[in-house]
Formats: structure tokens, sequence, C-alpha cells
């Protein structure tokens, strides 16, 4: 990819669409504070957040300098340095099934002010990441949604999910496995510097996992902008293997209960293990914690090992939903760019209202997993599978959570050859759930 894509040109197309409506549409030079600062504020008002103070700006002007920051100006508001729209991007690794990575296109703080509602404005600042990603080379865009009626329209399509976890601590026993190695409380700050290469180390196991570092790694711990003041909440553990190497740690709060004191709340707010030996010493931790009869984590896998591990399945109980979208750019390297855990062949025929993603393709998938994809015309061959579907079906079957079987029952993917839809099934499905730990 381009590696100066925060200078990338703003999209024609959108900046023509919306100078129609009197707007204005344009980069924010991260390096100028006050224009930035507009910016910021400008974000922190879309998701009704609070007004930053000048500590918590200062770091920000600092921690997201590095992005693609967009923004749409009216020059007939009451204040025309304040962006009535808001969009931040930037390049980031996201794990496929088979341990690989892709260069995907994170997109972040869509925003458009409540004054300036239904003038097509989100579709305008959509499209143009959409194009400025196509441009510089990504083959998938991502962005995790605060709306899930929004996306659809773009080609975007729910690929990891999330689950939030509830125990029941008093009925939960830990019947798992006895770790080998032992817990230790560690401070924020040891972990700020010490957590990002276990992040890293564990990243490639689990499709729908991306790069991140920066305010995305620091405000997990409470330890950057308007998230300082959770950090007095905070407690940190760190699991060592039998021999003291660092394997996982956990990020958590507990919260008292005013009627009982012995029934406190535990919530987790980040955990990594780089093992099933580090993972069971974690949890059986935060499940033992003393004057505690609730734990919760949220934004967990939905494939969680501890459900096996404890006494009372029904003392665990899980809510799901939809937590990372991505949308598919370039078909054929995003599909090379991933293993797949049956050989054979499949004819995808792809429509894009948007154009990206519109081909007729021959997916061939080697014994190993690895896989061609090239453009084809004609009949299907007699030993292939076929279907027609969208881009944003295709980008929900990308990291192989989501069923293809159950894509075409609900009428999102038409078989042109019976069965094919078990086929792609077998073909896409990654054994790892695809999960991602993060918002961003």
């Amino acid at each position: 990819m381009n590696t100066d894509f925060s200078r990338a040109p703003i999209d024609p197309q959108s900046t023509e669409r919306l100078a129609a409506e009197g707007l204005r549409l344009g980069l924010v030079d991260t390096s100028d504070g006050t224009a930035f600062a507009a910016w910021l504020r400008a974000e922190a008002r879309g998701f009704h957040g609070s007004h930053p103070a000048d500590e918590s700006l200062a770091e920000q002007l600092h921690g997201y300098a590095d992005r693609r920051t967009t923004g749409v100006w009216d020059d007939r508001a009451a204040d025309p340095a304040s962006p009535v729209a808001t969009a931040s991007s930037w390049p980031a690794a996201l794990t496929v099934p088979g341990g690989s990575s892709v260069t995907a296109w994170a997109i972040s703080a869509v925003t458009v002010a409540p004054t300036h509602r239904r003038l097509g404005i989100a579709r305008a600042m959509l499209e143009a990441e959409l194009r400025t990603a196509d441009g510089l080379g990504a083959s998938v865009a991502m962005l995790t949604v605060s709306e899930s009626t929004i996306y659809g329209r773009f080609g975007f399509a729910p690929a990891a999910m999330a689950a939030d976890w509830r125990f029941d601590a008093r009925r939960a026993t830990w019947t798992g496995p006895a770790a080998s190695g032992r817990v230790h409380f560690v401070s924020l700050e040891q972990l700020r510097d010490e957590g990002p290469p276990l992040v890293e180390r564990v990243r490639l196991a689990v499709p729908g996992q991306m790069e991140f570092s920066g305010p995305l790694w620091t405000r997990l711990l409470g330890l950057f902008g308007e998230d300082k003041d959770a950090a007095k909440h905070l407690r940190a553990v760190r699991y060592d293997d039998r021999a003291g190497v660092a394997q996982g740690f956990a990020v958590y709060r507990v919260t008292e209960s005013p009627m009982d004191f012995s029934a406190h709340t535990l919530d987790v707010k980040y955990l990594v293990a780089a093992t099933d030996d580090a993972s069971a010493g974690l949890w059986r931790f935060l499940l033992e914690v003393d004057l505690v009869s609730e734990v919760t984590a949220g934004m967990r896998s939905v494939d969680e090992a501890f459900v096996w591990q404890v006494s009372d399945f029904r003392a665990v109980s899980a809510t799901q939903r939809d937590h990372l979208w991505t949308r598919i750019l370039d078909v054929k390297t995003a599909l090379e760019g991933r293993r797949y855990f049956r050989a054979g062949r499949t004819v995808l025929e792809v429509s894009d209202p948007l154009g990206f993603a519109a081909t007729r393709v021959l997916l061939d998938v080697a014994e190993d997993g690895s896989a061609s994809v090239s453009p084809f015309e004609g009949d299907v061959p007699d030993d292939a599978a076929a279907v027609a579907l969208t881009v944003n079906e295709l980008s929900a079957l990308y990291l192989g959570g989501v069923s293809a079987v159950t894509l075409t029952r609900a009428g999102r993917i038409r078989e042109l050859r019976e069965d094919s839809s078990t086929t792609l099934d077998t073909t896409f499905h990654s054994p790892v759930a695809p999960w991602l730990s993060i918002w961003f």
C-alpha cells in the first residue's frame, strides 16, 4: 500500500456530490493543532461524548496524528471551523484463516451532526473511503459499528461476532485443568510496556483480530484520554508459565454491591492468552476471586473453552451480537490471501452495486489450503460448485465464521448447482471462530 496513505487525494466524486449541497469535503492537517482539535471535538460530539479536557485533547492530537482524517464543513454554519461530519482511517493487518494477514482499510470515527442529516453526507464519506482504499491497494475494508443498519448498503457485512459472557461465580466451580504456572499482579504501566508483543504474538491465531497499537492499546488500560479516570478502578494480572515466561494477562474491575459486600461484580475488560494453560490459569483466577458473585466479560469470542471448564453449564450465559464488519474490495487478492479447509473448485458470481467486487471467478483450492482465483466465463465445470451472491455475503463468509448454508436458507445466496452451499461452507469454514477483541 502507498505509504503516504494519509495524504492521498480527496475523492473527487464525493467532493462534487457534497459541493452540490453547499458542503466541503476535505482532509484535516493533523499537524495543525487548531484544526485537528476542532475535528476531535466534533467527533466526540457525534458519539455523545463529553467535551475533551485540555490534557485529553493534547494526547489525542498526538495519538491519532498518523491516521487519515477527513471531515465535511458547512461554511454557512454558525461555527464554520467545526466539521459537521468526521471519518478516520488507516491500513491495518487483519488476520485471516490460516494464520496470515491481509492489508485491510480500517474505518473509524464516522459521525454526522444531527443538524445535517439526510443530505447524503454519510454515503458520500463512506464511498469516498472505499474508493480511496481501493486506489491505495487495500483488498478489504473493515469497521466496528455503532448502528448495524447503515453499512450493508455499502457492501459491508458482519464477519466476526462477539459475545458478552456472564458467570454466576457461586455456581461456576472450576473443573478444568490446573494451570502449571502462576498469576502475578502487575501495574497497568508495566502492562502498557510488556503487553503489545504478547498481543501481537497471539493475533495470528485468530481470524478477525487486527494489528493495533497506540491509543487503541492504552485506552484498554485506562491510560489514554478521557478513559484515565477508569484506571483508578482497574487491576491487572499476568500469567507466567512454569518456566517463568509471560503467556497471558487480564485487566479487570471489581464493583461493590451496595446491598451485599460478598456479592461484588468482577468485569473482565480484556484478556489475552497465548496458550491453553495460560487461559485456564487466568480464567480460574478470575472466577475464584473472593467476595465476587458475578463475573462478566464483554466482547469475547462466541466459542470459549471456559464453558466446558466449569461444573454447571447453566452458570454461564452469553448474549451474541455482530462486531467486526468487513467489505471485500479486491476479490482475487482477498480470497488468495487466506487458507481454506477443503480442496475443490467453486464458481463465484459476485454482484456489487458499487462496482469494486463485481466479478465472476473460479476459486481453485489446493490440498494444502492455498487458493488461486481467476476470471471465469462459460459453463460451470462438472467438478465445481457454483453460487451467485452479493459482495455482502462474500464479505460475511470471508473470515470463516458465517455459514453459507444458513445464508442460502435465508435467501442471501443462490445455488447455481445443487448442494453448492454445503461445499462453500466446508471450504470457507474456520475451525477457530473469528473474533476481534477491540473496538476501533
